[in-house]
């Protein structure tokens, strides 16, 4: 498996990782090695398995944005993860980095936004558009310097593109965001990253906590402090915070 990806946590129900920037979450036309790909070869490898090995896709990442995910090892646990997404029971987190300072410091973002798979684009259309789907979260400006400004996003409802969207759409784009943005000169990972993931364990109902630190070591990334953000005492590649467990040994 490729070293960028980091499994933070594995037991017999769920792996959880972070996914590197720019690698597609499932096979596309690209043909680049994607996750799905990529896990399913660890788990062959790792258990000895003949033939294929069961991973559950329960939610995606768009291919330019890294973090933290959770896949289901079984099915039961794939029907429940995916259950509890469509029931709003899975909390989805995200630090980006916008240009400019909105002028309200928190807000909540409501939008109907309809994809042109053929242009690979998203846009916000009236409500009563043929294949319009709703779009909220919520953002709150944590820092803001440089011109440029550290925004936390709660995601409520989970769509393409979305909070690319919703956040140029208030003239506050991503940095880094060719599509939605006018950075085409950068030439570097878009400022967006799964950072928090909150979910009940789909067999014992606990609640699991994970959070990722972004790639800071990278332009704009590094003018913020993401620590005190994240409020994790130990800081790593990928760190884990699982409410109610303690777990020493996870993988860098």
């Amino acid at each position: 498996m490729r070293e960028d990806i980091k499994i933070i946590f594995e037991d017999n129900h769920i792996l959880v990782v972070s996914k590197p920037p720019f690698v597609p979450v499932q096979e596309d036309e690209s043909g680049d090695e994607d996750m799905l790909t990529a896990l399913k070869k660890y788990l062959i490898e790792k258990y000895n398995k003949p033939g294929d090995a069961f991973l559950g896709l329960v939610h995606r990442l768009d291919r330019p944005t890294g973090g933290v995910m959770v896949f289901a090892k079984t099915s039961k646990a794939a029907a429940r993860l995916s259950e509890a997404i469509r029931n709003g029971e899975v909390e989805k987190r995200y630090l980006t980095v916008v240009h400019g300072e909105p002028r309200d410091k928190q807000r909540k973002l409501v939008n109907y936004l309809k994809k042109y798979p053929e242009i690979n684009t998203v846009k916000v259309v009236p409500s009563l558009t043929e294949g319009a789907k709703y779009a909220e979260l919520d953002y709150k400006v944590l820092d803001t310097k440089e011109g440029m400004s550290l925004v936390l996003v709660n995601l409520i409802t989970g769509r393409s593109h979305q909070i690319r969207v919703q956040m140029a759409t208030i003239g506050h784009s991503v940095v880094g965001d060719c599509k939605y943005g006018n950075d085409e000169n950068l030439k570097l990972p878009i400022c967006l990253w799964a950072a928090e993931l909150r979910f009940s364990h789909p067999i014992s109902g606990q609640k699991m906590v994970f959070k990722v630190y972004p790639p800071e070591d990278l332009p704009y990334w590094n003018l913020f402090d993401i620590d005190q953000y994240l409020r994790i005492s130990v800081k790593n590649d990928a760190t884990l915070d699982v409410t109610d467990t303690t777990i020493e040994n996870y993988d860098k």
